[in-house]
């Protein structure tokens, strides 16, 4: 059982800015390329931040209405300096928060959700530019058909992992949703599987009616 990789899900062809792009550049490449947010990349080709649409957007938002009905809002000594930003570098929100190939889409994930950000570039262990990764490539991996879920669960989880027989509790997957049914010897093993089944990728959900032989969670009686 494994995950998917950030290098099996992201995009190779990576449209990027250079850090001295000016304003208006940046904007026909967003509009040319159909994306939202491009990597800003140095010399070296390496992150150093991502310029998107609402970075631009900022500058529009701390101009002056010519009627005078609605008032400038109040920015951040920081978000002032972006509204005032003509180049890439100046625009761009910055650290870069990046990715590494060899990571699961679970790593990836865990990172966007901290960092609140849409996509990842990924990069090499020299920090160069490789491939970037979104959420809609980690959504990918619920694109997985029923069948394939199904066999995985069968070979790595409930034989390889589990040592179970293969008649002892089969998986059933519609939609991405799993049903568990068969008996196993101790009733510890029950959430066990389970959650090895949930962590499959693909995975929607898990619902199990395995029966037990032995419940190994209670307590003898010792008569006091």
């Amino acid at each position: 059982m494994r995950h998917r990789t950030v290098a099996e899900l992201m995009t190779h062809d990576v449209v990027r800015a250079r850090h001295d792009l000016p304003f208006k550049e940046i904007a026909r490449l967003l509009a040319a390329n159909d994306v939202t947010a491009v990597p800003v990349v140095d010399e070296q080709d390496r992150p150093i931040g991502v310029v998107s649409e609402a970075d631009l957007l900022r500058k529009s938002a701390d101009r002056a209405d010519p009627s005078g009905l609605v008032p400038v809002p109040h920015l951040e000594a920081w978000e002032r300096a972006k509204a005032e930003g003509a180049r890439a570098e100046e625009l761009m929100s910055a650290p870069a928060v990046c990715a590494r190939p060899e990571w699961t889409v679970v790593e990836a994930a865990r990172l966007m959700e901290a960092q609140n950000v849409k996509r990842l570039p990924v990069v090499d262990e020299t920090d160069k530019l490789l491939g970037i990764i979104s959420r809609s490539d980690l959504l990918r991996v619920f694109l997985r058909r029923d069948e394939a879920i199904q066999e995985e669960i069968h070979r790595d989880v409930l034989q390889e992992t589990m040592g179970l027989a293969p008649s002892a509790v089969t998986a059933e997957v519609r939609q991405g949703e799993v049903a568990l049914s068969g008996s196993v010897e101790l009733k510890s093993l029950i959430p066990i599987i389970q959650r090895l089944c949930q962590s499959v990728d693909g995975v929607v959900s898990v619902h199990e009616r395995i029966a037990y032989r032995t419940d190994d969670g209670r307590r003898p009686h010792n008569g006091m």
